[in-house]
């Protein structure tokens, strides 16, 4: 039976780890300060940035939320973020993403401070992780690494595949367990013979938004395999499609109406995989508590600075 990679424990390790530096923090100056600006009426992300604000007042993390309308422009947004850079109360600025349609999301990130970056996405910061220089990293890809870590998965001489090529997960994570000493392959749409790829790889990471579309023909024997995807299935067809040998998923599925699975089939996975994270309860909980990490290292930095 492959082992399940439990996120929840690894994150509550994250957190419980960042307390004494908080306390020092808050004996010596002052709590860290998180900006989060929620752009628009997306639901999906108002329940991220709930998450991330609760995860805040847990710690001691003094948040604010910025929420402008969904007729926001660039410039206005512009505005936004050049206020909170200049605000020395202000440790990190995280910009909720997709931004409204009209918005220019790039221009928008760009303009955050690289200090302030606590998502790890300014090219600054991209740029001192290709050169494994410190600084912020993209929290998903940051917190796979500290799950591997923490759950002693060797990573130095492995064969690895990300299969997903985002600015957010997909490079940032080929880029990590690179410097982590595996040989890395990326995959993605226009990759052909996906699934023979993805067989080769003793560490396999999905990040590709399609309901289990790694199945056990993508997945070598006792592989380490890392489901990134969060996909909210409302077809019944395609449930059935997944969990035809799971009636109780099935019920589950008639009674709400919706099923979240992750890239990697469920069933399958557990039938071949040697470790995998389940979905929920596997990715999802390290991705708020590297941004609290994040945020703590950009307060400690400012300070220490401020004190020099």
């Amino acid at each position: 039976m492959a082992r399940l990679l439990d996120g929840k424990r690894v994150r509550d390790e994250i957190l419980a780890g960042l307390v004494p530096r908080l306390e020092r923090l808050r004996r010596d100056a002052r709590p860290p300060g998180l900006a989060v600006i929620l752009a628009g009426d997306n639901p999906a992300s108002e329940i991220y940035v709930r998450g991330k604000v609760k995860a805040c007042e847990e710690l001691g993390i003094r948040s604010e939320k910025h929420t402008p309308p969904s007729t926001v422009t660039t410039e206005e947004l512009l505005a936004l973020v050049g206020g909170l850079n200049r605000r020395e109360e202000i440790d990190g600025i995280l910009v909720q993403l997709p931004l409204p349609q009209q918005v220019d999301s790039r221009r928008v990130l760009v303009a955050v401070d690289p200090a302030k970056d606590v998502d790890g996405f300014h090219p600054f910061n991209v740029g001192n992780l290709v050169a494994a220089r410190a600084g912020p990293r993209a929290c998903t890809p940051a917190g796979i690494l500290e799950l591997l870590r923490r759950c002693e998965i060797p990573v130095a001489g492995r064969r690895a595949v990300v299969v997903g090529r985002s600015d957010i997960v997909g490079k940032p994570m080929a880029l990590l367990l690179l410097h982590e000493h595996a040989t890395v392959t990326i995959c993605h749409s226009r990759t052909s013979n996906l699934a023979e790829e993805c067989a080769r790889a003793e560490i396999l990471v999905a990040a590709i938004g399609r309901p289990a579309l790694v199945t056990a023909a993508f997945i070598r024997p006792g592989a380490t395999v890392i489901d990134v995807g969060m996909n909210r299935v409302t077809d019944r067809a395609t449930a059935e499609r997944i969990f035809a040998r799971a009636p109780e998923k099935l019920a589950e599925f008639d009674r709400k109406g919706a099923l979240l699975v992750g890239d990697v089939h469920p069933l399958e996975v557990a039938e071949t995989a040697g470790a995998y994270t389940p979905v929920p309860g596997g990715v999802g909980p390290l991705t708020i508590a590297m941004l609290m990490s994040n945020t703590v290292e950009a307060a400690e930095r400012r300070l220490a600075r401020c004190f020099a």
